[in-house]
């Protein structure tokens, strides 16, 4: 995957070409249809996501409780700390992700530090409030 994919998400917008590289290196697609579940709440996560385009739901214990768009990271919570998804992920259009397993965030930590820091920063940003969306 080239850089220029990775660059416009908010999250890694500040990193340096090298460490937009590493994360590009690593990362892979996934799209999903309009009805999809991208994550399942209870599941072990095994990656997290970037939307690069379209929309989702956030659902925890049914409920809806937040919509994720475009340059949002979810699924990071089951990724970096607890291992289960502690929401489902709907999409409502046809969506498209970035998607870095575990083990490429481990790697992200040796080779692009500043990545994985922002990444990581991202759960503190989700943990910290009262939704969570992974």
């Amino acid at each position: 995957m080239d850089r220029s994919r990775v660059a416009p998400i908010p999250v890694l917008s500040e990193c340096s070409d090298q460490e937009l590289d590493a994360v590009a290196e690593v990362a892979s697609e996934l799209e999903f249809d309009e009805g999809d579940t991208l994550m399942a709440e209870g599941d072990f996560g095994h990656s997290l996501f970037l939307l690069e385009s379209g929309s989702a739901d956030v659902f925890v214990h049914g409920e809806k409780v937040r919509e994720v768009e475009p340059g949002e990271v979810i699924g990071e919570v089951a990724v970096l700390s607890s291992g289960r998804r502690t929401a489902s992920v709907i999409a409502t259009s046809p969506v498209k992700v970035i998607a870095l397993f575990k083990r490429d965030v481990w790697h992200l930590e040796r080779d692009a530090p500043e990545a994985a820091e922002r990444i990581h920063a991202a759960i503190d940003a989700h943990v910290g409030s009262s939704h969570s969306d992974d």
